[in-house]
Order: structure tokens, then sequence, then C-alpha cells
């Protein structure tokens, strides 16, 4: 499953809190072990400025990227 999370603060380090709708879907309970496959969202202009060297419609990578993005 793929879900969206914002980092925060948690003493000194960083913490990540799973959603409800995750936690139910996948039966979560405390001291679950769990993968977490990390990626940082990128903006759409750091997208772009790598995709001016493509040759593709960009247009079309706009609409494809607004669908994959729409899953978060």
């Amino acid at each position: 499953m793929i879900t969206k999370a914002k980092v925060k603060n948690w003493g000194s380090s960083l913490g990540i809190v799973i959603p409800i709708e995750v936690v139910k879907e996948e039966h979560l309970k405390p001291g679950a072990e769990v993968l977490i496959d990390i990626k940082k969202k990128s903006t759409l202009s750091e997208v772009f400025g790598i995709a001016k060297e493509w040759k593709i419609d960009s247009q079309k990578l706009k609409d494809q990227l607004r669908k994959e993005w729409s899953k978060w």
C-alpha cells in the first residue's frame, strides 16, 4: 500500500504517523513490524526542470504526473 505521511519531530529524532485508514486496512497493532520504502515527494518545478531534456510532449507528461500524484 502506498500512502502519504508527514515527517514530524519526535524528541531528537524524526517520526512518521501512519494514517488511521492504513492502520485499519493493514490490521496494524502496536509493536507490529512494517517495511517502509521512503521517497521524498518532488515538486513540479523539480520534475519539469529535469524533463526539459526529454523528447516527449510536456502536456502528456503533466497529465501522467497528475494521475500518479492523485493516488497520494
